[in-house]
């Protein structure tokens, strides 16, 4: 990989991350630069969620389109008045059992926070995770962090430090490398706004989990208007999506059909890739590029392999690419959800 050397990449222990180094990130935050670090869904990058300026050079560094709001890190529930406010007791019933974790709340703005974090909105996005790499950089840097995922807009998410820096190289200040991550699909995002509250996007924590806590929540699949500011990230655009034409095939015949699909993009002279799990991997012997994401029974694996699978394909040099579906229960249905929005077609 070519890198540039304008940016600093330093390895840190993801559970005993060095203070001096932590420190210096922290200061660079304070500074208005922009710091990618790992947390336990995929990478961040990182900045002063309370400077607007900062901000904004998260959406130019990205290619993010300003209506397409981000998500404020904090390190403690005592920081969560410094950016929401009327905070319903539901929020604390789910923060006690969740956080720190993959869970986002949307609750009303605290006034000090910039406008350009929550597109305009009245609402926040917030969520302390649960990485004590992230955790430390948000101490370190005294105010609550926003960080979307360190991509560039539309592309799979980073789970190592590798694809942070494929897909912003020079445009980052600094790039905290903490190893793989744990989840490898972004965190659940749960609108507390509305009544029932709503499930906006589908992630590390399942809806069956939310339910335990707070009763009903409904579930929105997808945004319903192309017009306004989305409500959360992962509604309005096409994201995860590799660069190469990604087909996701679904139905009782899915073997029989991707089998046919391999045979017919080939006959047309035209390489193909897979995306599937172990247990059908022997029926794809014939795929230019077979890439296995873990046992199709164990969706967290499949999950934590997932964007790292896609961007495998995506620079194997294929012409078309082919995924299987997964089951949608439990994090099956985040999976679901990302393949769905990377997609170029639904077979």
């Amino acid at each position: 990989m070519n890198l540039n050397a304008a940016v600093k990449v330093i390895s840190v222990d993801p559970l005993c991350p060095d203070r001096a180094i932590l420190a210096q990130a922290g200061e660079m935050i304070r500074q208005g630069r922009l710091v990618a670090f790992p947390t336990e869904t995929v990478y961040g990058l990182g900045a002063d969620g309370l400077s607007a300026p900062a901000v904004r050079r998260i959406f130019v560094a990205k290619g993010r389109p300003a209506d397409n709001p981000l998500i404020l890190h904090i390190a403690s529930l005592n920081d969560l008045p410094r950016v929401a406010c009327q905070v319903p007791s539901s929020a604390y019933a789910l923060a006690e059992r969740f956080w720190p974790g993959p869970l986002t709340l949307i609750l009303p703005r605290n006034k000090t926070v910039p406008a350009e974090v929550s597109a305009g909105l009245d609402t926040v996005a917030v969520r302390i995770p649960a990485h004590r790499v992230a955790l430390a950089l948000i101490n370190a840097g005294r105010t609550p962090i926003a960080a979307p995922s360190a991509n560039r807009a539309g592309r799979p998410s980073p789970t190592t430090a590798a694809h942070v820096l494929h897909d912003l190289g020079e445009r980052i200040d600094l790039l905290l490398d903490g190893g793989e991550t744990d989840v490898g699909v972004e965190s659940t995002v749960l609108d507390l706004t509305v009544t029932p509250p709503c499930l906006l996007r589908p992630g590390g924590i399942t809806i069956e989990e939310l339910k335990q806590v707070i009763g009903r929540v409904d579930l929105i699949g997808v945004e319903k208007t192309d017009s306004g500011p989305a409500r959360s990230p992962g509604l309005k655009y096409r994201h995860y999506a590799p660069q190469t034409p990604l087909l996701l095939v679904s139905g009782a015949e899915m073997v029989a059909k991707i089998i046919a699909l391999i045979a017919q993009y080939q006959g047309e002279g035209r390489r193909v890739g897979v995306l599937a799990g172990e247990e059908n991997s022997n029926y794809y012997k014939e795929a230019d590029y077979l890439v296995i994401i873990g046992r199709r029974a164990d969706l967290l694996q499949i999950a934590k392999n997932l964007f790292a699978g896609l961007r495998r394909l995506d620079a194997a040099g294929m012409d078309v690419l082919v995924a299987e579906i997964f089951d949608e229960q439990g994090i099956g249905v985040a999976i679901m959800n990302r393949l769905r929005k990377a997609a170029s077609e639904i077979i």
